[in-house]
């Protein structure tokens, strides 16, 4: 019951704030090239569905950025467990990744698409670049978050390293890694959206920047809309994952692990 009455309110509240949007802008009498009602996207909204517009961009959308997740989160991981594991990886390759992670993605995503050319690969590598970096810290953390008295009894009951690793170091990581999974797939989407506004023949940032120069600007509101329900489900999925995964975590049974009793 508690979860339907929360639902119910959470509706109540954006149906309110989506008045007062639509009668702030028709009592002001703003532009509709500034800033649209939400009549006026909800209408962008319809037209681009039926036409069957948005689903074609919408999948190239979604392709990058799986593809992008899914390269970035291994490289992520395995970066991430090398300098964890290893000074000489700490010492040699980390300050380089930091240097690489500090240079502004918008800025590499031109060199990138002059690369990679203007297809889906160019936008895969923009959105693993861009969400690779979490995974990595979150996974050092993790790795190195493990009880020293925890290890200094497994290796005086004779534990090799890989046992070590497996049975406690990994274990006791995994809530860091699936926090830095969730931020990393949100990174992965605004990769693919960013190489989409340099050079795209699809995708959903393409049709943003097409739009803009129209002066579509319900239509781009649209899309935003869009984006804001396909980053939420993503990371709702990710978390979906990580409440069947890791139920002994405190944190996923205080996001919801337990079934309500109500």
């Amino acid at each position: 019951m508690n979860t339907v009455r929360n639902f119910l309110l959470r509706l109540v509240f954006i149906v309110l704030l989506l008045g007062l949007w639509e009668a702030a802008v028709r009592l002001l009498e703003i532009p509709a090239f500034l800033l649209p009602t939400p009549s006026a996207v909800g209408m962008a909204l319809y037209r681009g569905t039926v036409t069957g517009l948005y689903q074609e961009h919408i999948g190239v959308t979604l392709m990058e950025t799986a593809f992008g997740f899914i390269f970035g989160s291994l490289g992520g991981l395995l970066l991430g467990t090398c300098v964890a594991l290893s000074r000489r990886f700490d010492y040699f390759i980390y300050p380089i990744v930091v240097m690489f992670q500090a240079m502004p993605k918008v800025a590499l995503a031109p060199l990138i698409i002059v690369w990679f050319g203007l297809g889906m690969t160019s936008k895969v590598v923009n959105s693993a670049l861009v969400c690779f970096f979490p995974l990595m810290i979150n996974t050092i953390v993790g790795l190195r978050s493990a009880d020293e008295d925890r290890i200094s009894l497994m290796r005086s009951l004779a534990a090799t390293p890989i046992q070590i690793f497996t049975m406690l170091r990994v274990p006791n990581a995994l809530p860091y890694i699936f926090a830095g999974l969730e931020i990393a797939m949100i990174f992965a989407l605004i990769g693919a959206i960013v190489g989409e506004f340099v050079g795209a023949q699809a995708g959903l940032g393409m049709l943003i920047q097409s739009m803009n120069f129209t002066m579509d600007v319900a239509g781009q509101f649209s899309i935003l809309l869009i984006l804001s329900v396909v980053g939420l489900v993503l990371n709702m999925s990710v978390t979906l994952v990580r409440k069947r995964l890791l139920f002994w975590d405190p944190a996923s049974r205080q996001a919801g692990i337990r079934p309500d009793k109500n």
